[in-house]
């Protein structure tokens, strides 16, 4: 059955799912910033310890995501993507909820592996809407399920400083667990999925399905430009706080005008996700990845020169912007180039290309930062950028070409 024939009830799982990675967004934001000043409570470290913990704590969720994503996505294509999303948000309903109960930071550690490895709702909403839309929404609906993630994680940090603050550091764990648990039984009741269980037996291997598709380099060049738009947001995010206090001359309130540099991107993102997504139904997503590249390299160059955390914070706003047009065209492009029935398998593949660039873009920012200095990390980020840029416009010229030829192939006598 063909994806337009459910105009009914798309949009209802549409609803329940953008609200199901609203919940995901809110409650990993509400309890991450805080996990160093809750690891702290658990012994007496020193400050190396502590930084070492934390980020264990922060990196091995992303490891274990990208080890087992390939997995869960066969398994999606043979069982349905609804219950890869069931099982997401209940196994993160459980692991939170426990996370608020330990004694030790090694249990919360392994929690974050455990978490990580049957992780990934968001993605797999993606992929469930994805092949749920009417292809000609498709560039909108992906646009939009983006701003769930990003509004959640603008207003997590605020609900969950204020009930930590109120409360102390365990009870956001406690809300965020019975929040996911939320999102397991919306998901469960208020979807629903047009899939036709495959057998395993009867699955095409990877190889025939990369056969089918036109141009297979354009579907690598989405996956690496995944790692690369990841790891150039991550890269950015351990230094934004000391790069601030730097700027301020360690004057002021440091916490506040940080808080304001590193939510600026998001609002950028809310302002002009919808418009973007009817934008690539209108032009095509591959014109608005290329276009969103192309500003993002011309805005980190001038932020390794700011002398003011405001204009930091306004380039950073229009990073947002441009961040607007990153994911959700890769999404679009995997969406409308990729066989139905191997959607959960590409964007399993996908997503351990995302968590890899949360893996190595922290790793790479700081190592950058401590040999360069940390405004070094912006012209590192422009030049990954960059290279990304030339990456897809070379997958685009061989896509034209490939076509050009098959046409002529097809009107020779």
């Amino acid at each position: 059955m063909k994806v337009n024939e459910y105009p009914k009830t798309w949009k209802r799982t549409f609803i329940s799912l953008w609200l199901g990675c609203f919940i995901t967004g809110l409650g990993f934001s509400m309890t991450m910033p805080f996990m160093p000043l809750f690891m702290e409570t658990l012994g007496n470290f020193s400050t190396w310890q502590l930084n070492l913990y934390s980020g264990l704590a922060f990196s091995m969720t992303y490891l274990s995501q990208a080890i087992v994503s390939p997995y869960w996505g066969s398994l999606a294509d043979r069982k349905g993507r609804k219950l890869m999303c069931m099982r997401a948000s209940g196994v993160m309903a459980f692991t939170i909820f426990l996370t608020g109960l330990v004694q030790g930071v090694w249990v919360i550690i392994f929690l974050r592996f455990l978490q990580g490895a049957f992780s990934g709702y968001i993605n797999n909403a993606t992929a469930f809407i994805a092949g749920e839309t009417p292809r000609a929404k498709t560039g909108s609906a992906m646009a939009n399920m983006m701003t769930a993630s990003v509004s959640g994680n603008l207003l997590g940090p605020i609900f969950g400083g204020a009930i930590a603050g109120a409360f102390g550091y365990r009870v956001p764990f406690f809300i965020t667990g019975f929040m996911m648990l939320v999102a397991f039984f919306l998901t469960w009741v208020n979807t629903k999925e047009h899939f036709k269980p495959v057998a395993k037996r009867e699955m095409k291997p990877m190889k025939e399905i990369f056969s089918q598709i036109s141009n297979t380099k354009l579907i690598i060049s989405m996956f690496i430009t995944t790692l690369i738009i990841n790891a150039s947001l991550m890269s950015i995010s351990p230094i934004i706080s000391l790069l601030v206090k730097r700027l301020m001359h360690g004057q002021g309130n440091i916490s506040l005008v940080s808080g304001i540099v590193a939510a600026a991107p998001g609002f950028g993102t809310l302002l002009v996700a919808n418009k973007l997504g009817h934008k690539m139904d209108e032009i095509g997503p591959e014109k608005v990845l290329i276009t969103g590249l192309v500003v993002e390299v011309l805005l980190f160059i001038p932020m390794s020169l700011v002398t003011s955390p405001w204009l930091l914070a306004v380039l950073r706003f229009f990073i947002g912007i441009a961040d607007a047009a990153l994911l959700p065209a890769v999404q679009t492009i995997l969406s409308v180039d990729v066989p139905p029935a191997a959607f959960g398998r590409i964007f399993s593949y996908n997503q351990s290309f995302q968590a890899s660039g949360g893996v190595i873009g922290p790793l790479l920012g700081s190592f950058v930062s401590s040999l360069f200095g940390y405004q070094a990390v912006f012209l590192f980020t422009a030049l990954m950028l960059g290279f990304n840029f030339i990456l897809v416009i070379w997958s685009q010229h061989r896509q034209v070409f490939s076509k050009e030829i098959a046409f002529i192939t097809v009107e020779m006598p």
